[in-house]
């Protein structure tokens, strides 16, 4: 038996970067308090999300990996809590930009960094004026509670991506996540088809997800965008265990015993009778 407790969180994001920081501390405290031993924080929780607009004004929030203020406080709080963090930034590398998450372990090293492969470009999202596309691959961390995969936010639509975690060794997958309303259309509701896209990576993979969204609304240049919370957790089937809700900050919680996940991934044979010599006509199309 080995069980780990996962948090999910999720919270309204100012314009002031250390009252984000704190918040996220804060919550980071409250989630320990609970019991929790890995802790999801929302993508670019330390800023208001500034993809809304095209400025060029934000490349100076943009962090080295090695030098990044945001990761070397948290590698702090981590060591001081004993907990896993999985930490979305804004990383500068030369005369590139990324959409960047690095974990960090329980005694406060911070473990290789992951960088968002799939950028997404629309109205109150354009992201691809911003970032380059990610070049690291897709990354698995072994951490004091176990091997943990994590994506960015619009890769949570990709099943490739969650496959792959899996097939390198994840025995849970985080997505922190910034999605909300679409300001080319007041109609759209994302919410439910945003949660089943996951659910539907847990329950191919017999794996758990935890995503954090943020919480409020956010007015830019051009648009405002409403984030829809309802960060969740599933077990390893897809079900969700734990959601919050679409306007309070908070914490969820759910423990798993990792150990009896893996057999039940065995015992299933997804991927025993996987067929990778029949798929390699989808890199073709």
């Amino acid at each position: 038996m080995r069980e780990v407790t996962f948090a999910t969180t999720q919270f309204a994001v100012s314009d002031k970067q250390e009252e984000n920081i704190a918040k996220a501390e804060s919550l980071i405290e409250d989630a320990t308090q609970q019991g929790a031993n890995v802790i999801l924080l929302q993508e670019l929780f330390a800023n208001l999300y500034w993809c809304k607009d095209q400025n060029p004004d934000y490349f100076s929030w943009a962090e080295p990996f090695s030098a990044s203020r945001i990761l070397k406080h948290f590698s702090v709080i981590a060591k001081k809590h004993q907990v896993v963090l999985p930490i979305s930034y804004f990383e500068k590398s030369g005369n590139n930009f990324f959409n960047s998450l690095a974990v960090i372990d329980a005694d406060g090293t911070v473990l290789d960094n992951y960088r968002k492969s799939h950028i997404p470009d629309g109205p109150g999202y354009q992201e691809k004026f911003y970032f380059s596309p990610g070049d690291t691959g897709f990354r698995v961390w072994q951490t004091k509670y176990g091997q943990f995969g994590a994506a960015i936010c619009w890769d949570q639509w990709f099943p490739e991506a969650a496959r792959i975690l899996a097939l390198k060794g994840a025995e849970a997958i985080f997505y922190p996540t910034a999605i909300g309303s679409e300001p080319q259309d007041p109609t759209i509701n994302s919410k439910d088809h945003w949660q089943r896209v996951m659910q539907g990576h847990s329950a191919a993979n017999v794996i758990p997800v935890v995503a954090a969204n943020r919480v409020g609304s956010e007015i830019g240049e051009s648009c405002e965008v409403t984030f829809y919370g309802h960060s969740f957790i599933t077990d390893q089937f897809g079900d969700k265990v734990s959601e919050l809700n679409n306007t309070d900050a908070g914490i969820g919680l759910a423990c798993f015993d990792l150990d009896k996940i893996a057999s039940d991934r065995q015992a299933w044979g997804l991927f025993r009778d996987r067929r990778p010599e029949l798929y390699q006509e989808i890199t073709g199309f």
